[in-house]
């Protein structure tokens, strides 16, 4: 998404190859990213969906989340992935290079309302109301034995009210995304450091 409103960038240096980097990227299961930080982030995102409920017996009976492994955005997916993954597309897949996946939504809201587009559409799309939100994971060799992870996010409103409830909304949120892209970030190292 070349024209965009919001922008957040980090980056890890991994001593591994680019390729076997890529591999372990791709098949991260986002659910198992863990830190203090990004803990409470995701518990407070989803408090509103927790309170809005009417008994805490439906909420004990919620099942678990299947693995959401980023892989899933680009192969086939089952009903319990689509589930997990939501309105969250996969949008480029470049082999041992970078993986490209983006949403559309209202992230603003106590409740996210998340609008079905196709991946082709994400970039382009232009209804009042919403916000578009491009990520990307890519690795760039460093040598033979260390390459460059990055995790750069893109957001961008489709109209000017949209855009300043966006603005509100990043002000406050941008220190745990970054946190969580981090957290990621780390995982993918650590996995390679189990593998390797």
């Amino acid at each position: 998404m070349p024209a965009y409103d919001f922008v957040r960038v980090e980056q890890r240096v991994i001593e591994a190859p680019a390729h076997d980097v890529y591999k372990v990227m791709r098949d991260l299961d986002c659910l198992m990213i863990h830190s203090p930080v990004t803990d409470l982030a995701v518990f407070v995102r989803h408090l509103p969906n927790r309170l809005g409920r009417s008994d805490a017996e439906t909420i004990s009976r919620t099942p678990p989340m299947p693995r959401f492994r980023l892989s899933a955005l680009f192969d086939e997916r089952s009903p319990e992935v689509e589930r997990a993954i939501g309105a969250w597309v996969g949008i480029a897949d470049h082999p041992e290079r970078a993986l490209v996946f983006g949403a559309v939504g209202t992230p603003w809201r106590a409740r996210v309302d998340w609008k079905s587009v196709q991946p082709n559409e994400v970039a382009t799309f232009d209804e009042p109301g919403w916000a578009k939100i491009i990520a990307s994971l890519s690795v760039q060799e460093l040598g033979a034995h260390h390459c460059l992870l990055t995790y750069e996010t893109r957001s961008a409103a489709t109209d000017a009210d949209s855009r300043e409830r966006f603005r509100r909304y990043w002000a406050a949120i941008s220190p745990f995304v970054a946190a969580i892209m981090r957290s990621m970030l780390r995982t993918v190292e650590e996995q390679m450091d189990e593998t390797g």
